[in-house]
């Protein structure tokens, strides 16, 4: 059984950092793009950020660009998202994604497994 399991979210000051973490389990995804997405109160979910198989290529979501820096271990099929500077709007819940395939196309690329999310909270 595929799992994507996040992990890393929580309570931080504007202007703050957090890392978060997704370890997937059931299989590998070292040969298959990973992204994040999140969703804020009352707003439909969106794309954050993607990576290819081999961390080559990245993509963000223009409002992330210079403050999120996505990156992947596939020895340890984990992927991570480095989120400084931010901002009461990135307040969310944080989705782990990955493709069953191996095709990169950024932001468009297809995510088949989700994982449960992470809370995480700007406060001003």
């Amino acid at each position: 059984q595929v799992q994507l399991v996040e992990s890393g979210g929580g309570l931080v000051q504007v202007g703050g950092s957090l890392r978060l973490s997704c370890a997937a389990s059931g299989r590998t995804f070292s040969r298959s793009p990973m992204g994040w997405f999140r969703q804020a109160p009352g707003k439909e979910r969106e794309f954050v950020a993607a990576i290819s198989w081999s961390g080559g290529s990245t993509d963000y979501e223009d409002s992330v660009k210079g403050r999120f820096t996505m990156s992947r271990d596939n020895a340890k099929n984990t992927v991570y998202l480095q989120m400084n500077t931010l901002k009461p709007e990135d307040t969310g819940v944080y989705y782990c994604v990955a493709g069953a395939g191996p095709y990169y196309t950024g932001s468009s690329s297809v995510m088949n497994y989700w994982g449960k999310g992470t809370l995480v909270t700007v406060s001003s």
